[in-house]
């Protein structure tokens, strides 16, 4: 089997073979149900060794030994393709070899493209890539210095006694860093909360046509990939043998604990289906927060819960006015958001 496993099933031609067999599995799906829309998730993860396997390596910041493998899902939580990874890369490493082919797949199909991803993946290449293909996507950024002097106003604590509940103020500016080709749309959300000194700052590259709050909450729907990543890992359908990109090895650990991320509480399957709002680094009652700088958390309860009113349903103009970002320039990306509803988009309230 030892052979089989490295001088047999690890050859190109299987490996590219072994890393197809997933989107020819989605694509059945589908087939079967046509598709309206398609949203794309990619996320990293963790996944720790037991003994001198090869690829694997220590990271400092997971604390241990490890691969770190790369994932694509949909919105349905299908695996549309991923790929072991040593243990000391960086999160996007080989971003390109996981999410081509998926692109790929979808290009001729008449629908609506979506893309969705942390600041790891904050890539101009990406942004080029995702624009050249039709997609719509929302990618977080670092809240570096730069961002935060566009939103100076917003930073500036509220007048009047503080209520007892967050509030939550959202900017919109234009964007171009030094190495980007072109200006593009950034989203700020500044977040007060009761007891706390100084406000917690997000920011979202985009070209979706939405509300700021409504694009926040689209954004937020990641965490769902996640979710999914930790139900793989629990129910032992994710393997090191199916991402077959480090040629030599031989199999996945055969502790049970490695199977969870650190810092990881175990979860029923199907959760991800039952909570859309979960995000698998954080304990139950934190499922419904999202990342901030220094792995701190902020609450995203009823967006937009500010103001008390639920989100609409209906696509909102561009807050610019009635033309559309710089972006978008193709009417039939328009044409295709115009097709599913906010509440369709995990928008809706």
């Amino acid at each position: 089997m030892g052979r089989f496993e490295t001088e047999v099933l690890a050859t190109p031609d299987n490996r590219a073979a072994l890393a197809d067999m997933l989107g020819r599995w989605v694509d059945r799906h589908h087939a079967a149900k046509p598709l309206r829309w398609i949203s794309l998730d990619m996320d990293s993860s963790v996944s720790p060794t037991h003994g001198d396997q090869e690829g694997s390596a220590w990271n400092g910041h997971f604390g241990c030994t490890r691969y770190h493998p790369l994932f694509v899902f949909n919105q349905f939580g299908h695996l549309e393709r991923c790929k072991l990874r040593p243990g000391n890369v960086h999160s996007a490493d080989g971003w390109e070899d996981v999410l081509k082919p998926v692109i790929a797949r979808y290009a001729d199909r008449d629908i609506l493209h979506l893309f969705r991803a942390d600041a790891a993946f904050a890539i101009p290449g990406l942004y080029v890539m995702l624009e050249a293909a039709d997609y719509f996507y929302a990618i977080r950024l670092p809240s570096i210095a730069m961002l935060r002097n566009k939103i100076t106003d917003l930073l500036k604590r509220p007048v009047g006694r503080p209520p007892n509940h967050a509030r939550r103020i959202y900017g919109d500016f234009e964007y171009q860093a030094g190495s980007w080709d072109k200006p593009r749309r950034v989203l700020a959300k500044v977040e007060w909360h009761p007891g706390e000194l100084f406000p917690r700052v997000g920011f979202l590259v985009t070209n979706l046509p939405w509300q700021p709050e409504q694009v926040f909450a689209f954004y937020n729907q990641r965490g769902t990939a996640e979710q999914h990543i930790k139900e793989g890992k629990i129910a032992r359908i994710m393997d090191t043998a199916f991402m077959p990109d480090i040629g030599t090895q031989r199999g996945p650990p055969t502790a049970k604990c490695a199977r969870l991320q650190s810092r990881h509480v175990p979860a029923q399957r199907r959760s991800a289906r039952r909570d859309r709002n979960m995000v698998a680094d954080e304990p139950a009652d934190a499922a419904d927060q999202d990342w901030r700088p220094g792995h701190s958390t902020c609450l995203h309860d009823q967006l937009p819960a500010c103001r008390g009113r639920g989100l609409r349903r209906t696509l909102p103009p561009y807050p610019g006015g009635d033309t559309s970002p710089p972006t978008v320039t193709r009417t039939d990306m328009i044409r295709k958001l115009d097709r599913i509803s906010l509440a369709e988009a995990g928008v809706g309230a």
